[in-house]
């Protein structure tokens, strides 16, 4: 049963909505608190006129004690009805804010005041036609007293709720702002956390996927593996995986094909090799079957083994081309550096031009450890480079010191390597060897040297090469646990460092 892996996407999609969602509520919410809110405002307004109304009323009452004109007992009979109205339109509301009790007395006494303003103002018409009268001042006296007990209860309960509306109405705009401002903190800390779980699930392993390619840049082609069960990240990886292990054999296929561009080259070189030891054995051949009838047995035997060891010695010219150009399983063993030239220049010298010098200064003592087929293909590059440089006339070095520790680098500091030029060497540590291969050619521009080991680069002309030469040149020398710089200049020549691990003859036996 294949295993199954949760996808990203749906994440990605269950955090938007999530997020969606939450918004939304809070915007329902947020909408009908600020339609209640809307209704607590108007009905506020109603409380103020409400209370407006009662004060308007004592006024017009003052006025009509003190100036007995009837159009202020109209005012104030008006503005009684209006209260009452306002009181009996809106009785739910009013009993939302005061008690059933409050709101009962204060019909009451609207009811009670308007039949005493009523008869208070009949009273005051009857005292009018009557002259010299005692009594009627003091029933005036009394009536007007319980007029101005009965609207002081009234204003009293008016602003009473007046004041518990206002204050109803500014608790409620505190706790809609404490609740927007609430809702707010949670959508970004709902945010911020859906972020840094899609940062976790996402980021992460992106950044996985870098580092990997940048070990990958560097040259180790090591598989990724990344921790994380989302379907598009696994076939992300598994996808890169596949590339990689493509990219590894396409790789090994350009370094087999520049192998075997190099073959046609190395041939003639091997043909002139071959020719002296087989001129000498047919040489010795001919005497041998001339001589054959001789008594000298000792001179038979001589020229048999000059046949032995020229045989011997064209073998191993051949086994040196075989072992180039066969295609092995890379394995590192302790090589005798010298010898390992020797043979390289051997592939090369019959194509050499009878002007150029082929120097060789190795000593005996140093071994490398090192695949000696790549090796020995990263030196003929650059020895067949260094040849190629030269027109006509010149001299190919090929140098190479041991340096132990903190011993001094004169050999190494010979090359001035700035920092602007590609593959600086850093300070050596440790027990390592350090190859020159010099030339006295036409050298590199210095435009150039920043991309010489780049693929598919050459400074050759058209046809007369691949750029591949000095890019596997690098990628082998790395493969070794090694480093490659390059010095040069135009009309001085070029000068390729080498670093290598080193073993030498004591540690190899």
């Amino acid at each position: 049963m294949p295993k199954y892996y949760s996808s990203l996407r749906q994440k990605i999609i269950f955090g938007y909505y999530l997020i969606v969602s939450v918004i939304v509520a809070l915007s329902v919410f947020a909408f009908f608190e600020l339609r209640f809110i809307e209704k607590k405002v108007t009905f506020g307004e109603v409380i103020s006129e409400f209370f407006d109304t009662t004060l308007e009323i004592r006024r017009f009452e003052k006025n009509y004690f003190l100036y007995s004109q009837q159009s202020d007992y109209l005012e104030n009979i008006r503005y009684v009805e209006k209260a009452q109205s306002i009181l009996e339109n809106n009785t739910a509301g009013f009993e939302a804010i005061a008690s059933p009790q409050q709101i009962a007395k204060l019909k009451r006494d609207l009811r009670d005041y308007k039949e005493l303003i009523d008869f208070y103002s009949s009273k005051k018409s009857e005292v009018l036609f009557r002259e010299n009268s005692v009594v009627a001042p003091m029933q005036e006296m009394a009536l007007e007293s319980k007029l101005r007990k009965i609207g002081k209860d009234i204003i009293t309960i008016a602003e009473g709720i007046s004041k518990a509306e206002q204050k109803n109405i500014q608790l409620l705009l505190n706790n809609s702002q404490n609740i927007i401002v609430f809702s707010i903190i949670s959508v970004i800390i709902l945010t911020i956390i859906l972020g840094r779980v899609l940062s976790h699930m996402v980021v992460k392993p992106l950044q996985a996927l870098e580092e990997s390619m940048g070990v990958i840049a560097d040259g180790q082609f090591e598989t990724i593996s990344i921790n994380s069960h989302d379907r598009e990240i696994v076939s992300l990886a598994n996808a890169f995986n596949t590339m990689l292990k493509e990219l590894e054999l396409r790789q090994k296929h350009i370094i087999q094909s520049e192998k075997l561009a190099s073959l046609g080259t190395l041939l003639s070189g091997v043909a002139h090799e071959l020719n002296n030891p087989l001129s000498n054995i047919y040489s010795s051949s001919q005497i041998l079957a001339e001589e054959i009838e001789d008594a000298d047995l000792d001179y038979k035997r001589e020229l048999l083994m000059q046949i032995e060891e020229q045989t011997e010695r064209a073998r191993n010219i051949v086994r040196s081309l075989l072992d180039f150009s066969r295609d092995k399983v890379f394995k590192k063993e302790n090589i005798p550096l010298k010898r390992l030239f020797e043979e390289t220049i051997r592939f090369v010298k019959g194509q050499t031009p009878t002007g150029i010098t082929l120097r060789l200064d190795v000593p005996d003592s140093i071994y490398v450890i090192a695949d000696k087929q790549r090796i020995q293909q990263a030196f003929l590059n650059l020895i067949k480079n260094a040849i190629e440089s030269i027109d006509t006339e010149g001299t190919v070095t090929i140098a190479s010191r041991r340096i132990i520790g903190e011993e001094t680098m004169d050999f190494v500091n010979s090359v001035l390597l700035s920092e602007c030029k590609l593959r600086k060497i850093e300070e050596n540590q440790g027990d390592v060897v350090y190859i020159k291969i010099c030339d006295t050619g036409k050298g590199i521009p210095y435009s150039m040297l920043p991309k010489i080991f780049d693929p598919f680069f050459t400074t050759k002309d058209v046809g007369k090469g691949s750029g591949l030469g000095l890019s596997i040149v690098h990628e082998i020398i790395e493969e070794h646990g090694g480093c490659i710089a390059v010095d040069s200049a135009e009309g001085i020549g070029t000068t390729f460092l080498i670093r290598l691990p080193i073993r030498d003859e004591k540690d190899a036996a």
